[in-house]
């Protein structure tokens, strides 16, 4: 795989970053400092995907991936569920004494409360996590501690004082692996799969229950539905799908057919394969 080439969002260390490593080891791997860069990035090179995160258990959604699925039109290739597990990195010599500051990304200390209050740490907001991580090696002052990953700490050369330091342990982010001209996967009965979707409704009454009800008698599961507004507008609003099925499923077809007839636009992001660990849940 070292022709692959890969591109995320975040500095190196990132937990995206990770992602990458373990599904494309060996690959070309390109840190990119916006996710607008990022999408811009497979957008002009065919033979780049991209790994993006689309939500966590426990934030929520991931801003702006939303609005970046429907400018730029990227194929969905795979999806990926990534445990994340926070550590509390520092430079070498530095004891839980010394500490007096953490610094890391606004989500990584909301999630890490418990040791923050524990010992009373002043919190400073970056950008990132690997980003905090490789701030702190560059600085000199032993008061400030940073949350990142354990692979931060090998590419920045600083010490995991403490591992795993999260609140919750099923803290988990799906990210999807995206790229340009990808084809889609042959149906097979026995495998499972997932169809993505971003639709606009026809502005009239009940349009959005005359939709979903080719889903039900269909019987298609829905695993995601999500609204968001179309930029520079209050009165339109975009729907980002995830459901159950190939699209060469006749049931899965019917239930499209139906969708189609009460949307303004609908654009199919990607068909592939379920992730083993939605069998997990």
């Amino acid at each position: 795989m070292a022709n692959i080439k890969i591109a995320f969002q975040g500095e190196m260390g990132a937990y995206s970053h990770i992602a990458c490593e373990q599904l494309f080891p060996g690959s070309s791997i390109k840190a990119c400092p916006t996710f607008e860069e990022t999408f811009r990035t497979a957008n002009q090179d065919e033979n780049c995907k991209i790994v993006i995160p689309i939500e966590n258990s426990l934030a929520g959604r991931v801003a702006d991936i939303h609005y970046l699925l429907p400018k730029y039109k990227l194929q969905i290739y795979a999806e990926h569920f990534q445990t994340v597990e926070h550590n509390l990195l520092v430079k070498e010599g530095v004891e839980l004494k010394d500490i007096k500051y953490i610094r890391s990304h606004a989500q990584a200390i909301d999630q890490c409360q418990k040791i923050i209050q524990k010992h009373n740490f002043q919190t400073i907001i970056s950008a990132d996590t690997a980003g905090s991580a490789k701030e702190l090696s560059k600085g000199s002052d032993k008061s400030i501690a940073a949350i990142a990953s354990t692979l931060s700490a090998q590419i920045y050369k600083l010490k995991v004082l403490v591992k795993n330091i999260e609140d919750e342990k099923n803290n988990v982010t799906r990210f999807l692996i995206m790229g340009k001209n990808i084809s889609q996967p042959a149906y097979e009965k026995n495998k499972n799969y997932i169809t993505s979707c971003i639709f606009r409704l026809k502005s009239i009454p009940a349009a959005l229950y005359k939709c979903l009800g080719g889903f039900a008698t269909n019987q298609v599961n829905l695993t995601k539905l999500e609204s968001f507004s179309v930029k520079n507008t209050f009165d339109q609003t975009n729907f980002y799908l995830d459901l159950e099925g190939h699209i060469e499923d006749v049931r899965v077809q019917k239930a499209l057919e139906e969708l189609g007839f009460h949307t303004q636009s609908l654009n199919i992001l990607g068909v592939y394969e379920a992730s083993p660990f939605r069998q997990k849940k």
